[in-house]
């Protein structure tokens, strides 16, 4: 946050009523207003369809997962792949999304990958879980990218999305911590989340 061109106080967010007109930004827009110092590069947000969506505070659970999945992509993933995290991945003129992991072959430019050269993303969820089986997974499957898996970090499961059909993705399943998930188009980076040290382990408060 830009302390120098808005209050501390301030909230980050806001609702607007049902049915008035929003400004709509483009990518373009953002990432100059970023460079300018306006946003700070910082700011956790995903621009959808021009809509700028703030995202959910990464607490402890989420980043202990995700260092574990981290560690596990980082030594299983072929030359031929890239797994960036937290990369920018710019859909259209007016869409962004930042996924923990999005999964590339390496000979592509980061800033000019599209859905469709996607053959995995990973988001841990905690708090954003909502988002992230929501309006997030109806964007992927609207640009194509080819596999979604969403871990709920708390509750010590994956969803996994693929195929896609009339209405986003066909294939949609609930895999425990314990079943081995392979990816379709990247095989090499098949996981059993039980597996990885510090990884998650079901609440038993849900």
């Amino acid at each position: 946050m830009n302390l120098s061109l808005r209050p501390a106080d301030l909230p980050m967010t806001t609702q607007a009523a049902e049915g008035l007109p929003r400004r709509r930004f483009t990518v373009a827009e953002i990432e100059a207003a970023v460079r300018g110092g306006v946003i700070d590069e910082d700011e956790g947000f995903e621009l959808i369809g021009g809509q700028i969506m703030p995202m959910s505070p990464k607490g402890a659970v989420h980043e202990s997962v995700k260092f574990e999945v981290n560690r596990f992509f980082q030594r299983a993933a072929p030359e031929h792949l890239t797994i960036a995290q937290e990369t920018t991945l710019r859909l259209d003129a007016a869409t962004f999304l930042e996924p923990d992991f999005c999964v590339f072959r390496r000979h592509l430019d980061p800033n000019k990958v599209n859905g469709s050269a996607v053959p995995l993303a990973v988001e841990v969820a905690d708090s954003s879980l909502a988002y992230d089986r929501g309006r997030k997974i109806g964007v992927d499957a609207a640009f194509d990218v080819r596999e979604v898996w969403v871990v709920d970090a708390r509750r010590a499961f994956t969803w996994v999305h693929h195929r896609f059909g009339g209405e986003g993705y066909d294939d949609l399943f609930q895999a425990p911590t314990t079943a081995p998930m392979t990816p379709t188009l990247a095989p090499e980076l098949a996981v059993r989340l039980a597996d990885l040290g510090g990884g998650p382990s079901p609440d038993k408060s849900c």
